[in-house]
């Protein structure tokens, strides 16, 4: 079986290579309409060209699994602001997933925590159904439409699980059917278990993104080890291999906390059983120094016995 490692929207190996720098609403309200958008189109041209540079140095280190920051338009969906994005920069787009293509990677995004389907506040599923349409819309201008996922939780409980799944399977049929079909779900660490976003996804026919180190910090009633193939179910109705989130805690007291990288003792007892299920897997590195901890656990990995490693972050077990 083979694991492929990948990371999230931003290198430290590059110097001043944010994907997300941003311009708030209020500093744009201050501004006259042209230097307003002067600086929309300037803050989005150096977020394109820094994701640029971050797919380029995935391409040399042969790293196959990205996720793209959320921020790379600032202002994009809000409602006093939204500007056709697309129309400006559609070639820059275009180069970012034509590279992307080239070589064979696998992209993603991740909206943030307020993009969630279960609150009793109409204006928040609003809001949710824009967000991930804007997600969506970069996907089409990158022409990734039909390989990106754009991966949320599941949301607030609101005191009542049972009553907030119920929303969320109503709120979600909202959402326009493109952007539903690329949607994953992810088990969170405080809330939602696996086992409880595992049924909203069978239920649903949407994959579900594992996240090992939110499972330990917030363990379903049945074993991880007993839901896993369950999960990789999930992945074959868009006919991608499963991707898995893995991160390690900063300590026992910071335990919800990513450390700076993984440490190959967490995962020790992970990645037996993923070896034993025989599936190809995706990892998403989540920790904080981002590609240097995924090429890192690339090193700890292959140096284990009857590891090998078969490119830049690719190895086969």
């Amino acid at each position: 079986m083979r694991i492929r490692f990948g990371f999230v929207s931003q290198s430290w190996k590059l110097w001043d290579a944010s994907p997300g720098k941003t311009l708030t609403y209020t500093r744009f309200k201050q501004m006259s309409p042209e230097e307003g958008r002067a600086k929309l189109l300037e803050v989005t041209r150096q977020n394109l060209e820094n994701t640029l540079r971050t797919i380029h140095l995935c391409i040399a280190n042969e790293i196959k699994v990205f996720r793209f920051s959320s921020s790379i338009v600032p202002l994009a969906t809000h409602p006093e602001v939204k500007w056709d994005f697309v129309s400006e920069f559609g070639a820059e787009f275009r180069e970012i997933g034509d590279l992307v293509k080239r070589y064979g990677m696998r992209t993603s995004f991740h909206p943030n925590q307020f993009t969630l389907f279960t609150s009793d506040k109409p204006h928040i599923t609003e809001n949710a159904v824009v967000d991930m349409v804007y997600h969506y819309e970069m996907l089409e201008a990158m022409g990734l439409a039909d390989s990106g996922t754009i991966n949320i939780h599941v949301g607030g409980a609101y005191g009542n699980k049972e009553a907030a799944l119920e929303r969320f399977y109503e709120n979600i049929k909202q959402l326009p059917p493109d952007v539903f079909k690329r949607m994953t779900l992810e088990n969170d660490d405080k809330t939602y278990t696996t086992e409880e976003t595992l049924v909203l996804c069978e239920k649903l026919g949407i994959p579900l993104a594992f996240d090992y180190h939110h499972e330990y910090a917030n363990p379903s009633a049945v074993s991880w080890e007993e839901l896993l193939p369950r999960v990789y179910e999930t992945w074959r109705g868009i006919g991608i291999i499963p991707k898995i989130h893995v991160s390690s805690p900063i300590s026992e007291k910071k335990l919800r906390h990513h450390a700076d990288y993984v440490d190959l003792q967490f995962l020790a007892e992970f990645l037996k059983v993923v070896v034993g299920l025989g599936q190809d897997v995706d990892f998403m590195i989540e920790a904080k120094r981002k590609d240097e901890a995924a090429l890192q656990l690339v090193e700890d990995v292959a140096a284990i016995r009857g590891v090998k490693r078969m490119g830049g972050a690719t190895v086969e077990w």
